[in-house]
This record gives structure tokens, C-alpha cells and sequence, in this order.
């Protein structure tokens, strides 16, 4: 129980940080549409991936104990299904779909974290769906089935983009399960384009599982060697990746049964390979046990994000200011040099012959004021535009790179920098941008410190410690 008090106390924490010191300044400067915490709020989420015959519905279907979603050997599913725990029935109640509800409900009820999906359109709403099932293996997490991944089709026959979809669901997963059959061993399109460029900049490796499904399916064991080498060749030139992670083993006994395509009778290495399919539950199920780890990095990441770009405004308004003082240096130096001319061909020159030596100061003056004005308000204008075209074209020297950590970061923060500016045009508010810069930088480098160190006395309860109290918890909002 002290155990569990601590983790929600953590988690409330954390939550709070997020809505309380990072969302108004992201919401601010455009880092996102939406909350932040809205991406972070709900239960743990397991992400399923996988080509359109990999078995993914059939391997829910596996862990569920019931025939939930539809399957077959041709694509059957076209949409994004939400499928989570229902817990309002007894629990011997037989493992059934309770409620199921469309895309509009899930994009617009608050309780869920999928308001920033509204962007992909009417065509990917209506390809997005929740269905609630009494099932036990839901109650502490949540499943997402997705469209099989295909070799043909295009963005524009989907009516939205898959991938960004994809990107948007991976970074909100705690879980991410990438499935290929024996069939496809990773040779579909669509799979290159998830594994190559949409994975790796939305999520962490460490979140990824990749699964080798419907294995009963292989007639022999050298078959299924042959298979799993091919998916490991394939993974290889996929990725670029020379250590290509772990690939687990695994089928459905309930689709295999069903199945005429199963050599389960003739797979005599089928039973020695029972513990992967237990190892692979066990790895779902630990999900939420990573989830407070990963909210810990939700933090570090947007706090580490929003901190540099912050920075990198302020170098733009240092560069402002430089702007300034030699435009008026040089303002300066042009009016008077104007007005001594004007001064010299009044004395020397015969102009306006007659005036008294006050006259004549008083002319010259007032040229040198003139042509100061005339120089402020081209340096306004003019100069102004040009020299902020000057810092977008250079944008990366806003900022220092001098590690390969702030490179990456940058690279994550680079257009959302980029298009800030070119919207204000430059013209923002310096003050406003260090009281903020020095908020989340005391988040990022204070308040993340104190986050570490709190799941480190949660890890010490798994040695048999005493788990700390509640009342002795984190105190990650304090920071002030």
C-alpha cells in the first residue's frame, strides 16, 4: 500500500509539473497545439504494428481470451482500434466487446489522449474507433490495433497520413510491438518507412519489441531458422543497424487451431519454444511498470526541448540588440556628418548668406535631426527586414552546438525555432522569454533531478526496503 501511494503520489507530480510549468510556455510559443499533459494523463499504452497478414488481431485476440477483433488472411481491419478495460461487469462475466464508440468521441472526450490527432482529418476519424472489453489482461493498460501495413498503397488512398498517425501514436505508447509473419519477413513498403524514419524520431528504441508471429506456420525448424535469418537480413538493411535486438517468437494457439495454413501437428519445436510466447506476455504486462520511467523522460525530453528553444530566442535577441547599437552608431555618424557638411556650406558655400552663427547651428541641427530620423525609420523598415532574413538563413548559429546531445536536440527543435520567428517576424517579448527560459531550465536541470532520484528510493522497494510514504514523496512541484 505505501508502495502504491508513492507511485500515485509520483505520478501526480509529475503531472502537475507538466501542466503547471511546461504547458503554458509550449502552448506560448507554439512547441504544441494541445496540453502536454493530455499526452501522458491516461493509463500505459501498448502500440501494435505490423504488416496486414502478421497476425496482429489474432495475437490480441490471444491475450484477451476472446475473438475481439476480426481476422483472416486478407486485410480485414482498416482502422485505428483503442481497446481498453471495462470493469463494470463481474468477474466471471465472459471476455466480451462492452461499449464501443467512433473517432469523435475518442478526439473530443478530455478523459482520453488523443486530442492532437484531430489534425489528420474527417477521413482518419472515421478509421478511429474504442471498444471496451471486460477483459483482465486490460486492466492496466490499454491496446491500440492499427491497419495492416501495405506494399501499394498510397497517403492519398488512405484519405490521411499513416505515418504521421503512427508517429503520434508512438510517442504517446509506453509499449510499441512491430509483428511480421513468416511470409512478409519485413519486405512490406510501408514497415520500411515506419522502421527507417518514423520510429526512430518519435520514440526510443527501448520501446520497441519486434515479434516474429504466426511461427506455427513454418513446416520444420530449419524453415523457421531460415525465416528468422531472413527477418534478421532484412531488420539489418532496414535500420542500418549492425546489432539487430532481440526478435521474439510467437503464434495463437486459437488462430492456429482454426487455420488451415498451421503445421502445428508436424512443428515438433513448438512446445521448446512455449516460454517466448510467455515472455512476450510478461513484457506487455510490464508496461505500466515503465510508465512512470517514461513520464520521468517526457519530462527530461520537453523540458530539455523548450529549454533550448527558449535559447535559441534569446540568441536572437542578442543579435537584435547588436543590430540596434550599430544601426544607431552608424545613425549617429551619418547626422553628423550631415550636419557638418550642411554647417560648412553655410559658413563657406554663399547658401542662405546672412544667417547669424545661431541660425546657422540651428539649420544644421535640424538637418542631422532629419537625416537621423530618416535613418531610424529605414533601419525600422528596411534594415530590419533584412537583417532578420540575414538570422533565418543562419538559424543555427543561434545557439551553441558543440555536442552531439544539443545537435540532436536542435535538430528535434530547428523548424519549430524557424517558423516562430517567421511568424512574429522577430518582434517578441525578450523579458518574457528569460522569465520563461529560467522556468523551464530550472524544471530541466533542478526539477528532473529530483524526479531520478525519487525513482531511485521506488527501485530500492523492489530490493525489500521500506517504500517511502506518501507524505515523504517527491516533491517535484516545489521547485521554485
Amino acid at each position: 500500500m505505501h508502495r502504491e501511494n508513492y507511485i500515485n503520489s509520483l505520478r501526480g507530480e509529475l503531472l502537475a509539473t507538466v501542466a503547471e510549468r511546461l504547458t503554458p510556455i509550449a502552448l506560448r510559443y507554439g512547441y504544441s497545439d494541445v496540453a502536454l499533459e493530455t499526452n501522458i494523463k491516461w493509463r500505459p499504452l501498448v502500440l501494435v504494428l505490423g504488416n496486414y497478414s502478421a497476425g496482429k488481431s489474432a495475437l490480441i485476440n490471444e491475450f484477451l481470451g476472446a475473438d475481439i477483433q476480426a481476422t483472416g488472411q486478407a486485410p480485414t481491419d482498416d482502422s485505428f482500434t483503442v481497446i481498453t478495460h471495462d470493469g463494470s461487469l463481474p468477474s466471471d462475466a465472459p471476455v466480451r466487446t462492452t461499449e464501443e464508440r467512433d473517432g469523435k468521441y475518442l478526439l473530443n472526450d478530455p478523459e482520453y489522449p488523443f486530442e492532437m490527432l484531430k489534425k489528420h482529418g474527417q477521413r482518419f476519424t472515421s478509421h478511429f474507433r474504442l471498444k471496451k472489453v471486460n477483459a483482465p489482461f486490460l486492466r492496466t493498460l490499454a491496446v491500440i490495433d492499427t491497419p495492416g501495413m501495405l506494399d501499394s498503397i498510397t497517403e492519398r488512398d488512405r484519405g490521411y497520413n499513416y505515418q504521421e498517425v503512427v508517429g503520434d501514436l508512438a510517442q504517446l505508447a509506453d509499449l510499441i510491438l512491430v509483428l511480421f509473419d513468416p511470409h512478409k519477413a519485413g519486405t512490406i513498403r510501408e514497415a520500411h518507412i515506419s522502421l527507417r524514419d518514423t520510429l526512430p524520431t518519435r520514440t526510443f528504441e527501448d520501446r520497441v519489441l519486434y515479434v516474429l508471429n504466426r511461427i506455427d506456420e513454418c513446416a520444420s525448424l530449419i524453415d523457421l531458422i531460415r525465416v528468422y535469418g531472413t527477418l534478421c537480413w532484412n531488420l539489418s538493411q532496414i535500420t542500418g543497424r549492425k546489432d539487430i535486438p532481440p526478435i521474439h517468437l510467437t503464434y495463437s494457439p486459437r488462430a492456429a487451431a482454426e487455420s488451415r495454413d498451421s503445421f502445428r501437428k508436424e512443428a515438433a519445436y513448438l512446445p521448446y519454444l512455449e516460454n517466448q510466447r510467455d515472455y512476450l506476455k510478461q513484457a506487455i504486462l510490464r508496461a505500466p511498470r515503465h510508465r512512470l520511467d517514461h513520464l520521468a523522460t517526457f519530462v527530461e525530453t520537453h523540458s530539455e526541448r523548450i529549454t533550448h528553444f527558449l535559447e535559441a530566442l534569446t540568441g536572437y535577441r542578442k543579435q537584435v540588440r547588436r543590430f540596434w547599437l550599430r544601426s544607431g552608431f552608424l545613425g549617429v555618424l551619418v547626422s553628423l556628418l550631415a550636419g557638418t557638411v550642411a554647417d560648412a556650406g553655410l559658413l563657406y558655400g554663399g547658401i542662405l548668406p546672412g544667417l547669424s552663427p545661431a541660425l546657422h547651428v540651428a539649420v544644421a541641427g535640424g538637418l542631422s535631426a532629419a537625416v537621423m530620423a530618416l535613418w531610424l525609420a529605414a533601419s525600422l523598415k528596411w534594415f530590419r527586414l533584412r537583417f532578420h532574413r540575414r538570422q533565418l538563413k543562419k538559424i543555427d548559429a543561434l545557439t551553441p552546438l558543440d555536442t552531439q546531445t544539443r545537435r540532436d536536440t536542435w535538430q528535434a527543435m530547428r523548424d519549430i525555432v524557424y517558423t516562430y520567428l517567421e511568424k512574429t517576424g522577430g518582434r517578441f517579448s525578450g523579458k518574457t522569454v528569460s522569465r520563461d527560459y529560467a522556468e523551464v531550465r530550472e524544471v530541466h536541470e533542478k526539477g528532473t533531478r529530483e524526479i531520478r532520484e525519487a525513482l531511485s528510493e521506488l527501485a530500492s522497494t523492489a530490493n525489500g526496503e521500506r517504500p517511502p510514504t506518501a507524505a515523504n514523496g517527491p516533491r517535484v512541484r516545489q521547485v521554485k
